[in-house]
């Protein structure tokens, strides 16, 4: 029980030292650009976005991956707004990628290796609905491909539970804060990102190695 109690604890120092390292960083909002000629893109939620964006930007054919809020009501929501979990958003992140490089259904499926998609409102230490899974898409023929991504990682048995993870049409995701692009490469002494982040991102590594780029790939 005291052992548990100590990891309760720590996990609680972690986010709080996250959260307060975040803010420091200034209140400008990142720019969310047009996708160019022969790019697409893809929105997900998959708890805190700082590993998110790293895991998913370290793929083949991903160009640009701008952090973000997403599925929520309240307008040009900042940080701070969404922390205090009263506008529905989730963490998001909106991926720029090449399809002649990556498929939409293997963008996905990397999405589900990145984070757990198998708990409710929860990411390891980080509670509530702004730490949702979410998979939003944009056409029918997305929605399907979504389906059919989730059926086949449930019949590996990857996770020893069924994904929760919401599938629903896209909307609008606000550009996060500048501070918060780019994160986890310029925190990396920041104990919330080496202990909560670089396993997410690792296991995401280790899932989608031969559709990572060659700098992330493990060579045997």
């Amino acid at each position: 029980m005291l052992t548990k109690k100590l990891n309760v604890c720590l996990l609680g120092l972690l986010i709080l030292f996250g959260c307060a390292d975040a803010q420091t960083g200034g209140s400008g909002f990142a720019s969310l650009p047009a996708p160019k000629a022969g790019e697409k893109v893809a929105t997900f939620a998959g708890g805190c976005f700082w590993s998110l964006s790293e895991g998913l930007y370290e793929l083949k054919g991903v160009n640009k991956v701008v952090a973000g809020y997403a599925g929520g009501t309240t307008k040009n929501p900042s940080y701070e707004d969404v922390c205090g979990k009263n506008t529905g958003h989730a963490e998001s992140v909106q991926v720029y990628y090449n399809p002649a490089e990556i498929s939409y259904a293997a963008l996905a499926e990397a999405f589900f290796y990145a984070h757990d998609p198998t708990t409710v409102n929860r990411q390891g230490p980080d509670v509530g609905d702004d730490y949702r899974s979410v998979a939003f898409y944009r056409t029918p023929e997305e929605k399907k491909t979504l389906e059919s991504v989730i059926a086949k990682v449930n019949a590996t048995h990857h996770y020893s539970s069924p994904i929760v993870t919401q599938v629903v049409p896209f909307k609008v995701l606000y550009p996060a804060e500048n501070y918060h692009q780019g994160y986890y490469r310029q925190h990396m002494d920041n104990p919330y990102i080496s202990h909560v982040s670089v396993p997410k991102v690792l296991k995401l590594r280790k899932a989608m190695n031969s559709l990572l780029k060659p700098e992330f790939q493990h060579k045997d």
